[in-house]
């Protein structure tokens, strides 16, 4: 087998129209189609974030709480990457996004920093 991409990333969140704001006003992800599935109670909001990913954004009723921070078993994070870090702090904040103070990865030199969704879905962005 020979995987080629990541296809997408889906997220389920608890308060749909929090999140869609989230996503596509505040992240500017742009709209591709948004379907309501009746029969499940749900929304799927299918979410260009560049010109070769997409996100997969779900609501269903009473989802579960995630677990923990990003260190439970399973997906850490979601990163996006950034021209300017210092840009995009600055802009999530006047959103009033709180994100954490920027870091420096020790691998690579590169600056990174995180800030959490509507549902406290960890996300990072990262400076190329």
């Amino acid at each position: 087998m020979k995987v080629n991409k990541i296809h997408h990333v889906a997220i389920i969140c608890s308060d749909y129209i929090k999140s869609k704001r989230f996503y596509v006003d505040i992240l500017k992800f742009s709209i591709i189609s948004e379907t309501y599935r009746a029969e499940r109670d749900s929304y799927k909001l299918d979410l260009q974030v560049s010109d070769r990913d997409t996100i997969e954004l779900f609501s269903f009723p009473s989802p579960p709480p995630r677990p923990s921070q990003p260190e439970a078993c399973g997906l850490r994070h979601l990163a996006f990457e950034v021209d300017n870090i210092e840009e995009s702090v600055e802009y999530l904040i006047s959103c009033g996004i709180e994100v954490e103070p920027v870091r420096i990865d020790s691998l690579t030199g590169k600056k990174f920093t995180f800030f959490k969704d509507p549902d406290n879905l960890p996300l990072e962005i990262y400076e190329i």
